[in-house]
């Protein structure tokens, strides 16, 4: 047998296996002489066709079975002999195996980097100045109004106006498209909201109940189907119900409906309170986000695409769940599953880029997590709840896996704690940062 192990990239090597003729000729007789003794055909008692129908019935079965066995018995034996370690399934293209000949096959094999990690210290990092915007605090109040209104409906004689939740059943299609075609019954959508395409929700003004139209939309550039971008759409809508959004009054009746305030002012002061600690979070992540894409650009690597694939289905994966609960989906975001791996792509593989340094850092500096962190995780995850903190700990303790990838967890935001603490961090107001 004849190996060679070629070099693709640094994340990419590529073994090609020849296996001489002798050795294919005395699998292939063996494989038949197997499937002659269990072969049932008709006019033979078990065992007893002959040899030559045989390999004309079972030839496509008899290539299958020896090509899987030589990969099982040759492949894996060549990546131990050149101690390659494989971070996933091996891509695999072979020559047709004909009896007389030898037989040839490659395979694509995808490794883990090599990561020189050599610069990761002293850089120079923008942070967000935290400033409390008080329009945040009245905007928060507005959503906790809006939250509580309560929906009226109206007589057969009103019409659509802009803030109305109306109620629908509509058609859509698209001429030339017809795998874009699709259908809602009593929809319920608020007018003036843009949850639906542009030009939709202004054609809806003037409506009356049980009125039935036709409104027509332009598709627009980005369209989850490309060709169909620019496209006329058509909706086929009848108008089931209008409602109009009553509101509460914001006064102290209104603050003790969320329990322990007993005036607005206390209930602002706890939305301040709120939106500092939610203010401060994000810019704290997106400072983690920066330093860690400053450790990409000073330690550029080449990373398997096989990783950045996973991490595109469960950014992928991720997105649809929370979309899930709000009761929406991709498509409704003009997108499919293809375009958001398109759009994402690079997003992706700087994750699969930061994760691998952040663990060759963890290395190199020794980084470990003590008992002490992971109680104190524990606390975090609980959430001052004393009897969730006891259920935590035990899940985690009996666990093994769940309690290594929390320390492994542990162990990266300890990572970038310490390119944190070792960069140059200036704080700057929020209109200066660079464009993401």
């Amino acid at each position: 047998m004849q190996v060679t192990v070629e070099t693709i990239n640094p994340v990419t090597k590529k073994i090609s296996i020849e296996i001489p003729a002798e050795r294919v000729d005395a699998e292939i007789e063996k494989t038949y002489a197997g499937i002659q003794k269990k072969a049932k055909l008709q006019g033979f008692r078990p065992g007893k066709a002959p040899l030559q129908l045989i390999k004309r019935t079972y030839s496509d079965s008899m290539r299958d079975e020896v090509m899987r066995r030589f990969y099982e018995q040759t492949l894996f034996k060549a990546l131990d002999d050149h101690k390659i370690e494989p971070i996933d399934s091996p891509t695999i293209e072979s020559d047709v195996l004909e009896q007389g000949t030898p037989f040839k096959y490659s395979a694509l094999v995808e490794i883990m980097p090599e990561i020189l990690l050599n610069n990761y210290t002293g850089f120079e990092i923008s942070k967000e100045k935290f400033v409390l915007n008080p329009d945040n605090i009245e905007g928060e109040i507005k959503r906790m109004q809006e939250n509580m209104a309560q929906l009226i409906p109206l007589d057969e004689a009103a019409v659509v106006e802009n803030g109305h939740i109306v109620s629908l059943d509509y058609d859509f299609s698209v001429k030339g498209f017809p795998e874009e075609s699709n259908s809602a019954q009593e929809a319920e959508l608020e007018v003036g909201a843009q949850k639906m395409p542009a030009g939709f929700e202004e054609q809806l003004i003037g409506m009356k109940c049980g009125e039935a139209k036709e409104i027509r939309i332009t598709l627009p550039e980005g369209y989850r189907t490309k060709e169909a971008a620019g496209k006329e759409g058509v909706f086929m809508v009848t108008l089931k119900e209008i409602k109009r959004k009553e509101l509460p009054e914001l006064n102290d009746d209104f603050a003790q409906q969320f329990g322990e305030y007993e005036t607005m002012d206390l209930l602002r002061a706890k939305m301040a309170e709120y939106l500092q600690k939610q203010e401060t979070d994000r810019i704290e992540n997106e400072l983690k986000e920066r330093v860690i894409q400053v450790l990409i650009e000073k330690n550029p690597l080449d990373v398997p695409q096989s990783m950045v694939k996973r991490q595109l289905d469960h950014m992928l994966e991720n997105l649809k769940n929370r979309l899930k609960g709000q009761r929406m989906s991709i498509e409704m975001m003009g997108l499919d599953d293809e375009g958001f791996r398109l759009r994402f792509r690079d997003a992706a593989e700087d994750k699969v880029k930061g994760g691998l340094l952040l663990m060759a850092l963890v290395e190199k500096e020794d980084i470990s997590v003590s008992d002490e962190d992971l109680t104190e995780r524990y606390e975090l995850i609980a959430a001052g709840n004393p009897d969730m903190l006891g259920r935590i700990k035990e899940y985690y303790s009996t666990n093994k896996n769940a309690q290594h990838a929390l320390t492994a967890e542990i162990k990266e935001d300890k990572a970038i704690r310490f390119l944190l603490d070792n960069a140059v961090v200036t704080e700057i107001d929020a209109a200066e940062l660079p464009a993401k």
